[in-house]
């Protein structure tokens, strides 16, 4: 019985590594996508969420089809599935492109780290407990971090424009909030058929936006490979890659590792960010930006030392 607890444990591990790697690929072929396009933020999400959703409904119906259904057919699950996937995996998703728009996939990744302070924030207010020590030095290295990025350490400055850091932190948040949310619905039904649904639906909000927004032509055109071949290739490596695989291994590793070790894991996401970025789109970093990205790792290994202390 142990056995099989540690190799689950070393499955959920993986599983989070994994799904934030893939992640990494997928901010830098958004900005590659900003580059060579003239996609928006909302259009991208769009066909992405939408794109992962039919695999997702697919695997699902294929490996968990009863799972499924009494999901759907649970009246009291059915809200929770919509904030889930409209103010959670969509959010989050839109609000990343965002701040790669006004940023880059390194520096955008960065940022949505410091979700890992926001879910210490809250376990430590639900624990009714004080931050520890090193929990303290934890918090310190990621403001150093956002700090050496926004800055490049000249506080009369500022070389991250305004917006990106917004979006960045905002990315955090919906990060930190659709890792703990689920937890509920994952314990009761799994990661997958979840996962499924809750891609289907911030799919289906982004559509509604796009037809608000009067961005339903520029979403008809995409699908109809107006893109070009490079840019259709790069948004599929990005749906099938950057969303359903990214999504359905690090949803399915928090299910089994819990949130506080998925943001932990987490920081796989911008290394592979900033060094894919780096290589592939030569996007320039300065000594700063990678202070500031070493500094987000180890706060990530602090808390992953304190988490080990209990």
């Amino acid at each position: 019985m142990e056995k099989d607890g540690h190799n689950r444990s070393l499955e959920g591990v993986l599983a989070t590594l994994a799904g934030a790697s893939a992640w990494g690929l997928s901010g830098t072929c958004v900005q590659f996508l900003f580059s060579q396009t003239s996609l928006n933020p909302l259009v991208i999400t769009t066909l992405r969420q939408l794109g992962a959703a039919i695999p997702f409904l697919l695997l699902s119906l294929a490996t968990q089809r009863e799972a499924l259904k009494g999901l759907l057919s649970c009246r009291e699950t059915r809200l929770r599935l919509l904030i889930f996937g409209s103010f959670g995996l969509f959010l989050n998703s839109m609000l990343y492109s965002t701040a790669i728009a006004y940023t880059n996939a390194g520096t955008a990744t960065v940022l949505q780290s410091l979700s890992i302070v926001f879910v210490l924030a809250i376990i430590c207010t639900q624990g009714h407990r004080k931050p520890r020590s090193l929990e303290l030095v934890a918090l310190a290295c990621a403001l150093a971090a956002v700090f050496l990025i926004a800055t490049h350490a000249d506080p009369s400055s500022l070389y991250l424009p305004p917006l990106g850091l917004a979006f960045g932190i905002a990315t955090a948040a919906a990060a930190t909030f659709y890792t703990m949310y689920p937890k509920p619905l994952f314990e009761r039904w799994g990661s997958l058929p979840v996962t499924s649904i809750g891609m289907l639906t911030g799919g289906l909000t982004g559509l509604v936006g796009c037809l608000a927004t009067d961005n339903l032509p520029t979403l008809t055109s995409c699908m109809s490979g107006a893109m070009g071949t490079s840019g259709l290739l790069v948004l599929l490596i990005s749906t099938l890659i950057g969303t359903f695989a990214a999504y359905g291994l690090y949803l399915h590793g928090i299910s089994i590792v819990g949130p506080l070790w998925g943001n932990m894991l987490g920081a796989a996401e911008p290394v592979s960010a900033t060094v894919i970025s780096a290589i592939w789109l030569h996007t320039s970093f300065s000594p700063s930006d990678w202070a500031g990205l070493a500094l987000m790792v180890v706060t990530i290994v602090l808390v992953s030392l304190q988490s080990e202390r209990g």
